[in-house]
């Protein structure tokens, strides 16, 4: 699912980073044009990770906006990603995600999140936030609408058997 991912993302982005405090169990599993980040302290939630992974992009030459994807999203569809990163040049500056939405709950492993969010999201973690679903309430974010390719593009597999039911119920 890792290839996967990874190549869904670098068709759509110029630079793809993979965080994980385990860089060397996928080495052989992915193209070598990806870098690794290093999550520092594993088990703290995918919150925690991203701040450690926009502080190790920040000291690169960075962009202007992170597209945080998780490695558990193997139907993604390049086509409708592209079209939510052509929305980037038309939001507000002062909007700092670009985040889908469904039933009233962000679908923050498939989300867009702009550089400058980096002190705010500190801030939130020193407080002790973790919840992406409390810090994306308080951020000037804005929701993508989710409909049903949406949905389905953004299921995440949990386990071997997931997957596997899936794409036998894809064949019905």
């Amino acid at each position: 699912m890792l290839t996967r991912v990874t190549q869904t993302a670098a068709a759509c982005c110029q630079q793809v980073y993979i965080i994980t405090p385990w860089p060397s169990r996928y080495l052989a599993v992915v193209n070598e044009c990806y870098q690794f980040l290093e999550e520092s302290n594993p088990g703290q939630g995918p919150l925690v990770a991203l701040a450690q992974g926009f502080s190790q992009i920040a000291s690169k030459s960075p962009p202007n906006w992170i597209w945080l994807l998780a490695c558990d999203l193997p139907c993604l569809q390049t086509k409708l990603v592209q079209t939510w990163i052509s929305q980037l040049s038309e939001l507000a500056p002062e909007t700092l995600a670009l985040v889908p939405q469904q039933k009233g709950r962000w679908e923050p492993l498939c989300g867009f999140y702009r550089l400058g969010v980096q002190q705010n999201l500190q801030n939130f973690i020193q407080q002790g936030g973790r919840s992406f679903q409390v810090w994306l309430s308080q951020l000037p974010a804005k929701p993508l609408p989710v409909g049903i390719l949406e949905a389905k593009m953004l299921w995440n597999c949990n386990t071997p058997e997931d997957l596997n039911y899936r794409n036998t119920d894809a064949k019905l």
